[in-house]
């Protein structure tokens, strides 16, 4: 995976408040992709949201540190991207963002830019207070995308994936891929409360993975507006087997298996590794959001 050296990063599509608390709104704990998460691991997990950190409350505490300067400072180019995680999450955000916005005039559509939040420890949204314990996740009611990057370390020595750039880069598109459903109005598909393989849930989730897809089957031919490049230039097929090798790691079945010791198809929330492989897989293959229709 590797990005122009000369790319112009935009870090306005990002906001850094690692080591901030800010305040957020009111929380729709059992809604949203956040309540999804939170009832995924408390399930697996055995607590409930409380103590994982999402409450029905604002955050009380405002900012007291930002490192936005810095990644405003460091993230510029391409080649920081090539060497800095952080900066890395800025490219591929630019890069999913580029597609999204070419694709849905395409589709007599009109895509509003999200921002990904990198945060550490506890961030408050406006679907409520979240600790990095929910993973990364999407919160509609402020269109934000939230992820703390201590998450790819634990999608390696938690989940079991081989890990890499590109894994990184899944989990990003997966996110925003929950912004596209938001926009076109199916997300609230997944907030019937429901659970089970064959649940809206598990349909939205597998349709996030599609939609991952879809951007990495463009991604390198993608042109950046600013420049009239793309930003991402290589994705070999190392890179999707890293992605792959993602999706299945958080599988329910696999999660189930590896925290609760028995598999029960009749809580999933985000559907099976295989189903998780192969609508990412879906989605690259052919490049069409069209084939991603998950409630078909």
């Amino acid at each position: 995976m590797q990005f122009d050296d000369d790319a112009d990063l935009d870090t306005s599509e990002v906001r850094d408040v690692r080591g901030s608390r800010v305040p957020g709104g009111r929380a729709t704990i059992g809604g949203g992709i956040a309540g999804i998460i939170a009832l995924i691991l408390g399930l697996f997990f055995g607590v409930g949201p409380e103590q994982l950190g999402l409450s029905s409350g604002d955050t009380a505490p405002a900012p007291t540190a930002s490192t936005q300067a810095e990644v405003d400072q460091a993230c510029r180019q391409g080649s920081d991207a090539n060497t800095r995680e952080d900066c890395r999450i800025v490219a591929v955000v630019n890069s999913v963002q580029d597609y999204w916005r070419a694709e849905f005039p395409r589709r007599q559509g009109r895509y509003t830019d999200a921002r990904t939040v990198m945060f550490t420890g506890q961030v408050g949204t406006a679907c409520g207070a979240a600790t990095a314990a929910v993973g990364p996740f999407y919160c509609p009611a402020d269109r934000q995308v939230y992820l703390d990057l201590g998450f790819f370390d634990d999608l390696r020595t938690k989940f079991g994936s081989t890990g890499g750039p590109f894994a990184q880069a899944y989990v990003v598109a997966h996110e925003y891929g929950h912004h596209v459903q938001n926009l076109m109005g199916t997300l609230q598909r997944a907030q019937d409360g429901r659970q089970g393989a064959n649940s809206n849930a598990v349909r939205v989730e597998l349709q996030a993975d599609c939609y991952a897809g879809v951007w990495a089957h463009h991604a390198t031919t993608t042109p950046d507006e600013r420049t009239g490049r793309p930003v991402l230039t290589t994705l070999t097929d190392a890179d999707i087997r890293d992605g792959l090798d993602a999706a299945a790691a958080v599988g329910d079945d696999r999660i189930q298996e590896r925290f609760q010791g028995r598999v029960t198809p009749e809580s999933w929330t985000h559907g099976s590794a295989a189903q998780r492989q192969q609508w990412f897989y879906t989605g690259y293959r052919t490049g069409d959001m069209a084939r991603c229709n998950t409630f078909a």
